[in-house]
């Protein structure tokens, strides 16, 4: 019998659900390089549409580096493109500074909590 070691998974966890039409993605873990790829296509495949208006529940993610907000970028812009928008909500101190850093807070909006994304 062989055991064979499990690949390594990225180190962040997607769940999904709507909320009045509004689509709900909350990620635990942490958003770096190694799941930028992941994350991207979790925000923006919705069927073969682009979702129009999405709140992200980062709550749970501990860390975040400049791959994240590159992904928040393009994700924000191509939501905008449609007509649509991108909002986060509940980022802990230490991830919200990240969006502070480079003026991102300014451009998303950035709230408390889910539910005051959801009717902003």
């Amino acid at each position: 019998m062989t055991n064979t070691p499990e690949a390594a998974r990225p180190g962040l966890s997607i769940d999904r659900t709507t909320v009045d039409g509004i689509r709900v993605i909350t990620l635990r873990g942490e958003i770096d390089h190694d799941v930028k790829d992941v994350l991207s296509e979790a925000l923006l495949s919705f069927g073969s549409v682009t979702p129009l208006r999405t709140v992200v529940d980062l709550t749970g993610v501990t860390f975040m580096d400049s791959s994240g907000i590159n992904v928040f970028v393009a994700v924000h812009k191509s939501m905008s493109d449609a007509e649509g928008w991108l909002r986060m909500a509940g980022a802990q101190e230490s991830v919200l500074r990240v969006f502070q850093l480079v003026g991102l807070d300014h451009v998303i909006g950035c709230h408390s909590t889910v539910e005051q994304a959801l009717i902003a």
